[in-house]
Order: structure tokens, then C-alpha cells, then sequence
């Protein structure tokens, strides 16, 4: 194939997703169910201490979304680093990166809908699990098959419910840190935090044992870049939005585990459910549960929204690269790559059928190959932005309108971080399960990339946003 035969490509879809559509897009991605209930079981393997782990987990991604904007807000196309990776990596790299996010969002869904099942369930008792896993992936198509604002507005409102909660829960803890609120007037104060084994309770190596659940908890932060294509003034919505993740990771994650830690012994929470309705009963809402209940469907529907929304947006980049079938492609009258989200919502079922066999096991299998699959595409979003300057040269970086900070040593470091907790997951039985899973996929995908002939075509350019304007 010759590298001077390329074909220039333009998008198809609308820019409906206005800044207010970004920010909490960014800020929904940023905070998941792992927050409101899977904390418990970080807190209980590393104590306090659980919050260094959010803290450096939180830094390495930020680098990555870092790298991920300096290469967006030039080329702000749909598909994001799919696109990107294809372009300045090479068209393996595209292919693999396209496909892979893909199968990322796809098992994600699986889990979340299965979160919604779950939670139902409590209300619902004598409703089937996966009926309420049905009706939350055909809630969620329905929005995402109306327009991409329709889109933006479900995680909007989705999104400024999981953050009021959480503000909610920061604001009074620390009346009742402080001002005894909830307490009889009586100043909790912040010694649980030190008490009970201390700080590291479980030294280190708890820290560390709890990385790779951390890790899970960001799973989806990176969609914004997805939403390039359809952003309006990208340079500016996208920029603004990656700019505001390390410190909306230390205010969500950090402070809210915090507040909860010092009102409670962290030996405490382990055992007996969500944190948050621990807090909340303390303070004398009654119905704490229902009301957390709550947020969490909110929470999962938020994630399985995102999600149908990124695999759509994947094979619509990827059948313009020629890597997918040319159908997906199309787009509805609305700018919508309908059939690209259709086949993903089918594939989608096999979540809903996997609850109605394996209810009580579902949610564990799909999270911890959802986990490692990310894991290769912030990997790759890495040595895209690293690739990215090598071709624009000395002369073009001096024009990047968002730099990426401590470049290349900012990126050696995340993937340094990445290698250790894959190389650590490997002596866990649990998390060797992703592991294989994810190994298997991306061996599957090359198979499929050279039997197919695909590395044979003719490589194509996407169009800057100046050039379509």
C-alpha cells in the first residue's frame, strides 16, 4: 500500500453538545457506581490511606486526558482517539484502538445495566432482574436514537444528580466534623482517620491492592473525547472540561472518602453497605437507602447513556476508515449514525441475557474486563500524543493550542504506572480473568485485521474542524 494515496474524509454528524453538555458530560464520566458502593471495599483493604490510591490513580489519569486533548482540540473528530491513533500511529493502531473502545463500552454497558437490575430489584423484588436490565437499555437507546442533544440533556440531568448528592454529602459531613450537625451537637472531628491502625493500616501493599478497583472507577472519563465530533467550538468546551479533572477527582473522590472516613471508622464501612447511607442516616434522613438507591440507577443509566453514545460514534469513525462496514456510516436525518448504535445496542442484549442466566454473577465477570480494556486505550492514547509530535515537528508543536504538561517524561510515567498494576493483577485469580479476556480480544481483532485484507486499503484523512467551518 502506498502512503501517498490517501483519501480525505468528512463527518457527517450535528455539533448540537453545548459547553453546559461537556462539562457535566466530563464530570458524569469522572464519577461512577463504583463511588456510591464499591468504595466500601477499597476502604476495607486500604483503610484511609484508599485515598493515595484515588490520588495517584487520579494524576496518571489526568496525563492521559491531557494527551488525549492536545491532540483532540486540533483534530476534534468523532471517534477521537480511534481516529487519532489511526492517523498518527498508523492504521493498525486506529483499527485496534476503534474496535477495542468499542468492546470496552459494549461490556460496560452489560455491567451497568446490570447495576440497574440490581438496584431495581430492591424496589421491585418480585420483578425479574433482567426485565429492568430491557427497559434501561431501551430508555437509554431511545435518547440516544432522538438526537445527540437528546443525549447531552439525559446526561446532564444525570450527571447533576450524582453531583449534588455528592455535595450534599461534603457540605453536612463536615457540619458534623466540625459543628457536631447530626451528632447532638458534638464535634465528630477527624481522628478516625488516624485511629484504628492508623492512617495505612495495611501499609502500602493495601494501597496498592486497591489500584486496580480505583482504576475501574474511572473507566469513562475519557468519553469526552469521543464527543469531539459533535461539540460546538471544541477548542474551547473540551479544553475547559479536561482542565477541571484533576481537581473535580480530588473534590468528588477524595474529599467526599475523607468526610466519610472521619465520621466513621473505616473498619466499619467494609462490613455494612454504601458509605453514603451510612452518612445520610447518621444525619436523620430517613429513607437514606431509597434515596441512594436512587442516585445509583441514576448513576448506572448516566454510564449505559455514555455508553451506547461512544459505541455509536466508534463504528461510525471506524466504517469511514474504511475498518467497519460502510453502513454504519449512515446517519438518520437527526446526524445520527443510527445503525452504528443499533448493531451495538444488540450486542448489548447479550448483558440482558446473561442476567436472566447468571444474575447473581453477571456484574463481577463483565467489570473486570471492562477494567483492562480501558487500560489499552488510555495506554494508546499515550503513544498517540507522543507519535503526534513527532510528525507535526518543532515547528508545529510550537503552534499546539493545548500542551500537554511534562511531555514525553508525564507519559513514560503513566505507562510506567499502567505496567505495574497489569504486571500485579496477573497474581490475582480474579483479575487474571480480564487479563486473558482482553488478551484474547486484541489477538482476535489483528487475526481479523490481515485475513481481511484490511491492511491493503487505502488510507484515509479526516478533515480539520477550520477546514469544515
Amino acid at each position: 500500500m502506498s502512503e501517498e494515496k490517501r483519501q480525505i474524509v468528512h463527518e457527517d454528524l450535528n455539533r448540537g453538545l453545548q459547553e453546559r453538555h461537556i462539562q457535566l458530560i466530563a464530570l458524569g464520566g469522572a464519577i461512577g457506581v463504583g463511588l456510591f458502593l464499591g468504595s466500601a471495599s477499597a476502604i476495607e483493604k486500604a483503610g484511609p490511606g484508599v485515598v493515595l490510591a484515588y490520588i495517584t490513580a487520579g494524576i496518571a489519569i489526568f496525563f492521559v486526558m491531557r494527551a488525549m486533548g492536545e491532540i483532540t482540540i486540533e483534530y476534534p473528530v468523532s471517534g477521537s482517539f480511534s481516529a487519532h491513533a489511526y492517523q498518527f500511529l498508523n492504521p493498525l493502531a486506529g483499527y485496534v484502538s476503534g474496535w477495542n473502545y468499542w468492546y470496552v463500552w459494549v461490556v460496560t454497558c452489560m455491567a451497568e445495566i446490570t447495576a440497574v437490575g440490581v438496584y431495581v430489584h430492591l424496589w421491585l423484588p418480585d420483578l425479574p432482574q433482567w426485565i429492568s436490565c430491557l427497559c434501561a437499555l431501551a430508555l437509554m437507546t431511545c435518547a440516544n436514537l432522538i438526537s445527540v442533544k437528546a443525549y447531552g440533556e439525559f446526561e446532564f440531568w444525570f450527571a447533576l444528580i450524582k453531583i449534588v448528592t455528592i455535595i450534599f454529602l461534603i457540605i453536612t459531613g463536615a457540619g458534623m466534623i466540625f459543628f457536631g450537625l447530626g451528632n447532638d451537637g458534638v464535634a465528630v472531628g477527624i481522628s478516625n482517620l488516624t485511629a484504628h491502625g492508623g492512617f495505612l493500616p495495611h501499609g502500602f501493599g493495601g494501597v496498592f491492592d486497591t489500584m486496580l478497583m480505583v482504576l475501574f472507577a474511572y473507566v469513562g472519563i475519557e468519553v469526552i473525547g469521543v464527543t469531539a465530533g459533535e461539540a460546538a467550538n471544541p477548542e474551547k468546551t473540551l479544553s475547559a472540561a479536561i482542565d477541571k479533572v484533576l481537581y473535580r477527582i480530588l473534590l468528588f473522590y477524595v474529599l467526599a472518602l475523607l468526610v466519610i472516613m472521619s465520621i466513621y471508622p473505616w473498619d466499619q464501612l467494609g462490613h455494612a453497605g454504601s458509605p453514603f447511607v451510612m452518612v445520610f442516616e447518621k444525619l436523620g434522613i430517613s429513607g437514606a437507602a431509597h434515596v441512594i438507591n436512587f442516585v445509583v440507577i441514576t448513576a448506572a443509566l448516566s454510564s449505559c447513556n455514555s455508553g451506547i453514545y461512544s459505541t455509536g460514534r466508534m463504528l461510525y469513525n471506524l466504517s469511514l476508515q474504511g475498518k467497519a462496514p460502510k453502513a454504519f456510516a449512515t446517519v438518520s436525518a437527526n446526524k445520527v449514525p443510527y445503525k452504528a448504535l443499533g448493531i451495538s445496542v444488540v450486542f448489548m442484549l447479550i448483558g440482558v441475557a446473561l442476567n436472566y442466566y447468571l444474575p447473581k454473577d453477571v456484574f463481577e465477570i463483565v467489570t473486570s474486563v471492562s477494567a483492562f480494556a480501558c487500560m489499552v486505550t488510555w495506554i494508546m492514547i499515550l503513544f498517540c500524543q507522543m507519535s503526534f509530535r513527532k510528525k507535526v515537528g518543532s515547528e508545529g508543536i510550537e503552534k499546539i493550542r493545548y500542551k500537554m504538561p511534562f511531555t514525553p517524561y508525564s507519559n513514560y510515567l503513566t505507562l510506567i504506572f499502567f505496567a505495574v498494576v497489569l504486571v500485579s493483577a496477573l497474581f490475582s485469580a480474579n483479575t487474571r480473568i480480564g487479563i486473558i479476556a482482553t488478551v484474547i480480544w486484541l489477538v482476535f481483532l489483528v487475526c481479523v485485521y490481515y485475513i481481511a485484507g484490511l491492511n491493503k486499503q487505502e488510507k484515509v484523512e479526516f478533515s480539520r474542524y477550520e477546514e469544515e467551518k
